[in-house]
């Protein structure tokens, strides 16, 4: 939200907010109980204020919905050099998905040759958290830009960044277009499922389940249709799409719900979210004395380097990941006025791929 000067600070010092009214800097310092340079110092990231007073301060700040507007962000200084990402996901969760790690590595390649840093924020789940980690990163002015993943159906993210004025690009599809985000995906999103499946049907499978990601991600929509309509155009319908989230634990408990099914709803092939899931659902399957892949074929995606340190090597959809990261960070410092020092030009984008591996066998 842009901040409306009338006057300067001082002016506006003890003016109210009212219903048709724009908060203030000095209704942040009122709300908050400190002077309106308390809150200037703090958005401007400067020293001489506690970490209780800047607490209250971003906290009244939050609760009035103020941020400073670019305008004023611009004449007050220069650019910070750092990028963000607000990962919206338990540190557990993260460290137990390299699909992260390989994401930031390429972002990272990009950053660091023209003097780039990436502040990194892990917020949890907790609802708004992630949107609280946005306003404090705009409020404080710690990152020029911010690069998203994981779009969502009416993601909220979009029109909050647009009142932050904040330059971001999102790693993936939008839901709907949006001009608040720029966003860097490969072709044809489908291909890779639309390819695996195919593969399972020539290898002889008719009852092919699916264990997804959350329903609201972009991804999973994309992936989930792709799987049910390459079903229908041979004629055959999914045995069972079960949703879960992206931890092993889950994936573990959907396989297990799967595999001791009725024989007659067993299904020969499961596809997963990603690699560490698929992995997981192998585990699970042995526990069970299923063989992978002669009594269950198993499919991952992301094609992370794990998946070929596994016996038997895990079949996956391939996408570049690294070159994702790498794209998206081009993609911002384009929208800040930014050339990249590395003068090489960046690898294209091609579709996800299935690749077929050690895990995937013909149907018994």
């Amino acid at each position: 939200m842009v901040v409306r000067r009338d006057g300067g600070d001082a002016a506006a010092g003890g003016s109210g907010v009212t219903a048709a009214a724009k908060p203030t800097i000095a209704d942040v310092a009122a709300l908050a109980g400190v002077s309106v340079s308390a809150v200037s110092k703090v958005v401007n990231g400067r020293g001489g204020i506690s970490s209780a007073t800047r607490e209250r301060v971003l906290d009244a700040a939050d609760k009035l919905r103020w941020s400073p507007s670019a305008t004023a962000v611009a004449l007050r200084g220069a650019r910070t050099r750092a990028i963000g990402m607000v990962a919206g996901r338990s540190s557990d969760l993260l460290a137990a998905d390299p699909h992260f790690t390989v994401l930031i590595s390429g972002i990272e390649r990009e950053l660091a040759p023209a003097d780039y840093g990436l502040l990194l924020h892990i917020v949890g789940e907790e609802p708004d958290a992630e949107i609280r980690a946005y306003r404090r990163l705009a409020g404080e002015r710690r990152v020029d830009g911010v690069i998203l993943t994981e779009s969502r159906v009416n993601d909220p993210r979009f029109p909050l960044l647009r009142d932050l004025r904040l330059p971001a690009v999102l790693v993936g599809a939008p839901w709907r277009e949006d001009d608040a985000v720029v966003p860097v995906q490969a072709p044809d999103q489908a291909n890779g499922i639309r390819e695996a499946v195919s593969y399972l049907l020539e290898f002889g499978h008719r009852r092919i389940a699916m264990v997804t990601g959350p329903p609201d991600r972009v991804h999973t929509i994309v992936r989930r249709r792709a799987f049910e309509t390459t079903l229908r155009d041979a004629g055959l319908r999914p045995t069972r799409v079960v949703t879960a989230d992206f931890t092993a634990q889950d994936a573990a408990a959907a396989t297990t719900v799967l595999l001791l099914a009725p024989a007659d709803e067993r299904p020969t092939a499961i596809l997963y979210a990603n690699d560490t899931m698929a992995l997981a659902g192998m585990n699970t399957a042995r526990r069970l004395d299923f063989d992978v892949p002669r009594d269950v074929s198993v499919i991952g995606y992301d094609n992370l380097p794990l998946g070929e340190l596994t016996h038997p090597t895990l079949s996956t959809v391939a996408q570049d990941l690294t070159g994702l990261g790498r794209t998206a960070a081009a993609a911002l410092f384009r929208l800040l006025g930014e050339r990249r020092p590395d003068t090489t030009p960046l690898p294209a984008l091609r579709p996800p791929h299935f690749l077929l591996r050690e895990s995937t066998a013909p149907a018994l």
